[in-house]
């Protein structure tokens, strides 16, 4: 396998690992108002995903940065072209931190709660809509730059992306409550999750039945089709009282969906409105010699940050009780 291909994928890894595990941080914070009618019950939601949610963000940063050396023009165009839509989500995930860092040294947390809420839903929605446009394709001039506005970002498909990324990043923070909590929370969790899904199955449904139509292959009938089983599979595990099999479940619809956009999006990493400006693994790659460099680190390093994270996964896996949450 070309290292290029090799590359692709683990950047597609890379985004996967941030979509399934920062998607529930974001679940949580578009919840937060729902689920939390108390300060105690606001403390546990936050509780819930506090000695993880930095790490979660890790995997966008690795993202970004093995795009960045692995394919620079990929890196320079998407930068570029996005420059409005990435600025945004980055105050967004600031002013999301911020939040998440200061509310529990402050005496109001009304305004750290907010900050929160739409730290967390502008970037639920805006990762949906730019990778709509990048499986789409955007107008691209002979330099490979972006040549179109914001609006032309701001298209159909891409809001139902949004929209589609989301439904299904609040679902996924539902399930992950209601797996992590107890109490009202959980009861309040279990019914987001039974009203979430099938909105999920609708929307996400739609999106990745459009995505086909765009730019599908035989194989991502396949994703398509494990994305909306694992929905279901989702919903029933709830139904049931099985929140560890429905976030499970909930995991590998996301893991689904994000297959079928990197597979419709394959050889491509940025495609065009006119093909014959389309960026590829092959004309946006870094030499040779700096893929293999790289290829060396990622195979050094790669298993011991992931021995870490899951490591902070099992120490913090128990669930969260109001007597705990209040003692700290």
């Amino acid at each position: 396998m070309e290292l290029t291909t090799v590359w692709f994928v683990l950047i597609a890894v890379l985004w996967t690992g941030y979509f399934v595990l920062e998607g529930f941080d974001f679940g949580v914070g578009i919840l937060l108002p729902v689920l939390g009618r108390t300060v105690p019950e606001r403390k546990m939601i936050v509780a819930g995903i506090g000695p993880v949610w930095d790490g979660n963000e890790v995997w966008l940063l690795v993202a970004g940065g093995a795009t960045f050396a692995a394919f620079p023009e990929w890196y320079a165009t998407l930068f570029s072209g996005f420059y409005l839509p990435l600025f945004v989500i980055l105050l967004a995930l600031i002013m999301r931190g911020v939040a998440l860092e200061y509310r529990g040294k402050s005496d109001g947390t009304r305004g750290w709660d907010r900050a929160f809420f739409w730290g967390s839903l502008g970037p639920a929605f805006l990762w949906g809509v730019a990778f709509a446009n990048i499986v789409r394709g955007v107008p691209l001039d002979a330099d490979h730059e972006y040549a179109g506005t914001l609006l032309t970002l701001l298209n159909p498909y891409a809001l139902l992306g949004g929209a589609a990324t989301l439904v299904l990043f609040t679902l996924h923070g539902a399930v992950f409550l209601a797996l992590k909590t107890t109490g009202q929370v959980r009861e309040r969790a279990g019914r987001a999750v039974r009203l979430l899904a099938p909105v999920a199955l609708v929307v996400g449904g739609a999106f990745l039945l459009v995505t086909q139509l765009i730019a599908g292959k035989p194989i991502t009938w396949l994703t398509v089709a494990l994305a909306a089983g694992a929905l279901a599979a989702a919903l029933a595990a709830t139904l049931r009282g099985r929140e560890g099999w429905a976030f499970a479940a909930n995991a590998v619809a996301i893991v689904a969906v994000t297959a079928t956009l990197f597979t419709c999006l394959w050889p491509n990493v940025m495609p065009a409105v006119d093909p014959a400006h389309s960026l590829t693994v092959h004309n946006a790659a870094s030499t040779p010699y700096t893929l293999t460099v790289m290829t060396w680190v990622a195979a050094i390093f790669t298993p011991v940050v992931l021995a870490y994270q899951a490591w902070t996964y099992w120490v913090f896996r128990k669930r969260l009780t109001q007597p705990q949450v209040e003692a700290n």
